[in-house]
Parts: C-alpha cells; sequence; structure tokens
C-alpha cells in the first residue's frame, strides 16, 4: 500500500521569552505547532528511523532558539526557528509552524505604566450573584478568570523542607495567576461599576507594587487594601491558583538561562483560597 502522506512534529510547546531592560520588562509568550515533512517515509513504511529527528530535539530546537532570540516579534521568531531546522536538517523539506500569542498588557498604577505589571489581553469577564427572599437580599460583585503577572519582586521560600521536597527557595520568579474574585456589599455604592473598576485598581496595585512572599502573602494584603479602601466591602474571596512559568535548563546547550527563558505549563497547579472579611 502507498503511503499517500505523512508529516510529524511537536504540538504546543509553550515558551515565554523575557526581555529585561533594567526594571522595564517585556515578555512575550508563543504555544507553537512545529510540524515537518520530508525523508522520513521509512519510518512509517520500514520502521526504520535513522532520518527521524525525535521530536523532543524539536522542543529543544525551539527553546534554544528563544533564548538566542528573545526579543524578536511572533513573525519574525517563527522565521528564525524554521531557518534553524532547514539549515541544521538535510532530509527536512517543509517546516509548517503555528505561534498561537498569548498578549500581555503593560498595566498602569495610577496612570503609570509598570515596568514589569501585566494583564492579559482580553480578560475575565464580569460575575454578580444574588440571593433574595421576602425579607431581603445580598448582592456580591466579581470577577472569573481575570489573568495578571508579575515578572520580579515575587518569591517563595522557607516551606516545608522535608523528603518529598524537590522545589528550591526562589527569591525572585514569576507571579502568575487567573483570579477569580467575590466582594460581598454592605451598603449600596452610588455606581457599582465605577467602584468594580476601582477595587479591581486597589488589588492589581497591591500585588505589582510590593514584593510578593507568595500568593498567600499577596492574596491576603490584597483584600486587606481593597476593604480599608471601599468601605461598602464587607468581605472579599479569592481562588487564585498559580500560574507556573518554569525556568528552562540551557546548560546542555551552552547557554546560560539568564532568567530569561521559561516554559509556561498550567497543570497542575496550586489553587490558593481565602476570605478576608472586617473584624466584628
Amino acid at each position: 500500500m502507498p503511503l499517500i502522506a505523512a508529516r510529524y512534529g511537536k504540538e504546543r510547546v509553550r515558551v515565554l521569552r523575557l526581555v529585561r531592560e533594567g526594571d522595564h520588562h517585556i515578555p512575550r509568550e508563543l504555544t507553537l505547532s512545529v510540524m515537518l515533512t520530508g525523508a522520513f517515509d521509512a519510518a512509517w513504511t520500514e520502521g526504520d528511523n535513522r532520518a527521524s529527528i525525535a521530536t523532543d530535539s524539536v522542543k529543544n530546537i525551539v527553546n534554544v532558539t528563544a533564548a538566542r532570540n528573545p526579543a524578536l516579534d511572533a513573525e519574525a521568531f517563527v522565521t528564525a526557528l524554521a531557518k534553524v531546522l532547514l539549515d541544521t536538517y538535510p532530509q527536512i523539506d517543509t517546516v509548517a509552524i503555528e505561534a498561537e500569542e498569548t498578549r500581555w498588557r503593560r498595566h498602569a498604577v495610577e496612570g503609570v505604566p509598570h515596568g514589569h505589571t501585566f494583564t492579559r489581553d482580553g480578560n475575565g469577564y464580569g460575575f454578580v450573584v444574588l440571593a433574595a427572599d421576602r425579607t431581603g437580599s445580598s448582592l456580591r460583585s466579581g470577577l472569573r478568570g481575570f489573568t495578571f503577572m508579575k515578572t520580579t519582586q515575587s518569591g517563595w521560600t522557607g516551606f516545608v523542607d522535608d523528603r518529598y521536597r524537590t522545589l528550591p527557595d526562589a527569591t525572585d520568579r514569576i507571579a502568575a495567576t487567573s483570579m477569580d474574585a467575590t466582594w460581598s456589599w454592605s451598603a449600596t455604592p452610588s455606581d457599582y461599576e465605577i467602584l468594580n473598576a476601582r477595587i479591581l485598581a486597589i488589588l492589581l496595585r497591591v500585588f505589582g507594587t510590593t514584593y510578593s512572599r507568595g500568593i498567600q502573602d499577596s492574596m491576603y494584603r490584597m483584600g486587606e487594601a481593597a476593604l480599608a479602601e471601599v468601605p461598602e466591602l464587607a468581605d472579599i474571596a479569592f481562588v487564585m491558583p498559580n500560574k507556573h512559568y518554569l525556568p528552562i535548563d540551557l546548560r546542555p546547550f551552552g547557554l546560560d538561562h539568564a532568567n530569561a527563558i521559561f516554559q509556561p505549563t498550567d497543570e497542575p497547579y496550586g489553587r490558593i483560597e481565602a476570605t478576608i472579611g472586617r473584624r466584628g
């Protein structure tokens, strides 16, 4: 039987390139599909893998190309990646690359663009829940899936050190989360929309401008600030899963990570929850 068509490659290769210009950071996050055609038919028809390139090698080439080209835009990056593959392997005829870009928008704190705090473009959605009976009602507002990160000023140290621990202490890491936040009203504000926007601005200001000793630490201080500055709030509840950005080890390729090339990963993730309310 003839082999009519065949190709292979690596799907969902995720990489974050981080350019650091002092306190001004520029994140570029891509999820890539890299597919190859060429002189690989024998791998299908004869079980002969001598011409085959491991898909793990394709992933490594993405990461090495990212480390060597941290500042390229998406179009220039995929062009550079295809050139590396074609120049390295004569058995490749064509390279097909699709890259989905996660766009991070620089967050402004009190009108000033912040150097290392970002919100995801096309972000989250508003949330309202009402419980009512003939005696009254309770109203809660909030956000679901609001995603943000900061690329420095975050750590996680001093946690339990036992025979199951493999994670090292970190004093400078990327902190990112997709936040669900719900707040209860103790009084009716003059304008829900304006006050909801103010609450989000308070949460992001605290997150972005203060050092985080962990999501728990930031979460508590974010809630404290919202309650202190918005008297109409009764309490605020958070669910904030970690969105991990793991440093990619480039030492096998003679390259220094330089705290600039990361693998984004969503699963498994830490899930952190808390409710902060007023003291009685």
